[in-house]
C-alpha cells in the first residue's frame, strides 16, 4: 500500500486545457472518490495516475516515488474499468491470474494467489467458466479479482458500475466497500454518480471543468458545501435554490415571497444572494407559507412533493404520507438554521 500525492497537475490536449492545477493528497489505505459531471476531467486525472496519459505540468508521487515518467507496468497499480476488459477465450481463473503469468510466475504460485481472491469475491465455483457464461456482476467481480491477485499498492476504478442495472449497482457498491475495508489498499475511484460517492468514500473530491471545487468527508460536503456547484451536485434530490435580495433581514425572491434568514449572518440590504435548502429540510406546516402542489411522488418510505411557492418550484421530501393531490394547497415551513446562504455573483458560501 502507498499514499498518492497529486501536486499542481495540469493537462492540455494541444491548446485545450482540461486539468488546471489540481492538488490532492491521498493517504495510505484511504478510499478517495473523484466525482463530477461528464467532461470534468476526473477520468483523465485517473489515467494520469495510471500512466495512460502524459502529464503536461505538475507531479504525481506514489509512495516515495515520483512516477511522472514511469511506465504503467512499473507503477504497481491495478486498474478496474467499466467494460471489465476480460479475455473471452480464457476461464475466470486464467483471467484472474493472467498478470502473474506475464511475470512468469509458476502455475502453483498463480493458483495460490487466485484461490484466496476467488474466495473473497465468491468466485470459487466459477473459476472454470468463461466470461460469456457470467452475469454482469460476476464479470465485474472477476475484473476486481484480477486486480486483487496483483496485490498492488493502489487500486484505480474507472466508473466500474456504470454498465450494471440499478439493483446490482447497489449490491456491488457494498461489495467494493467491504473489499476495501478488508484489504485496506489505497483506492482511487471515479464516478459521475454522487450517491456512489456519498456511500462509499472516505474522502470525496468534487471536480468541475478541470478544477477541484471541494474535497472532504462525504457528510462534510453534504452539510457545508462551499459553493453553489457543490451544493447542487451533492445530494439527491438536489438542493433547492432561491435567488433574491436582502431586505430587512429577509430574502425577497423574484416573486415577492419573503424568506426568513433568522440565525444567518447579518447581510447588507440590497445584496443579491441565493439561499439553498435541502428537500428533506422542508416540512409540512399548516400555518406556514402557502404552496400549490405540483407533483406527488410516493416512494414508500417517503413522499417527494414538488410545490409551487409564489412562482418558485421547490422539491420537498416528507417522511410522512402526504394525502394532498396536484392542484391542492398545503402549508410548508423550514428551519432557518438549515438554510445555506451563497453570494449570487461568486457562488461562494456566506454562512
Amino acid at each position: 500500500m502507498a499514499s498518492v500525492e497529486i501536486k499542481d497537475i495540469a493537462k492540455a490536449f494541444g491548446t485545450v486545457k482540461v486539468i488546471h492545477g489540481v492538488d490532492i493528497d491521498i493517504k495510505d489505505g484511504e478510499f478517495v472518490i473523484l466525482v463530477g459531471p461528464s467532461g470534468c476531467g476526473k477520468s483523465t486525472l485517473l489515467r494520469m495516475i495510471a500512466g495512460l496519459e502524459g502529464i503536461t505540468t505538475g507531479q504525481i508521487r506514489i509512495g516515495n516515488k515520483i512516477v511522472n515518467d514511469m511506465p504503467p507496468k512499473e507503477r504497481d497499480i491495478a486498474m478496474v474499468l467499466q467494460n471489465y476488459a476480460l479475455y473471452p477465450h480464457m476461464t475466470v481463473e486464467e483471467n484472474m491470474g493472467f498478470s502473474l503469468k506475464l511475470r512468469r510466475a509458476s502455475k502453483s504460485e498463480i493458483h495460490a494467489r487466485v484461490q484466496p481472491a476467488a474466495e473473497i469475491l465468491g468466485l470459487t465455483k466459477l473459476l472454470d467458466r468463461y466470461p460469456r457464461q457470467l452475469s454482469g456482476g460476476q464479470r465485474q467481480r472477476v475484473a476486481m479479482g484480477r486486480a486483487i491477485v496483483r496485490d498492488p499498492q493502489v487500486f484505480l476504478f474507472d466508473e466500474p458500475l456504470s454498465n450494471l442495472d440499478a439493483k446490482l449497482r447497489v449490491q456491488m457498491r457494498t461489495e467494493i466497500k467491504e473489499l476495501h475495508q478488508r484489504l485496506k489498499t489505497t483506492t482511487v475511484y471515479v464516478t459521475h454518480d454522487q450517491i456512489e460517492a456519498m456511500t462509499m468514500a472516505d474522502k470525496i473530491v468534487v471536480m468541475h471543468d478541470g478544477v477541484v471545487e471541494q474535497m472532504g468527508a462525504p457528510l462534510e460536503l453534504y452539510d457545508r458545501p462551499q459553493n453553489l456547484f457543490v451544493a447542487g451536485f451533492i445530494g439527491s434530490p438536489s438542493m433547492n435554490f432561491v435567488k433574491g435580495r436582502i431586505d430587512g433581514g429577509k430574502l425577497i425572491d423574484g416573486h415577492g415571497v419573503g424568506w426568513s434568514l433568522a440565525g444567518t449572518p447579518a447581510i447588507a440590504s440590497g445584496r443579491e444572494v441565493t439561499i439553498g435548502i435541502r428537500p428533506e429540510h422542508v416540512r409540512i406546516e399548516n400555518a406556514g407559507l402557502k404552496a400549490n402542489v405540483h407533483v406527488v411522488e410516493p416512494t414508500g418510505s417517503e413522499t417527494q412533493v414538488v410545490v409551487d411557492l409564489g412562482g418558485t418550484l421547490l422539491t420537498c421530501v416528507f417522511r410522512e404520507r402526504v394525502a394532498a393531490k396536484p392542484g391542492e394547497e398545503i402549508g410548508i415551513g423550514f428551519d432557518a438554521q438549515a438554510l445555506h446562504l451563497f453570494d449570487s455573483a461568486s457562488g461562494q458560501r456566506l454562512n
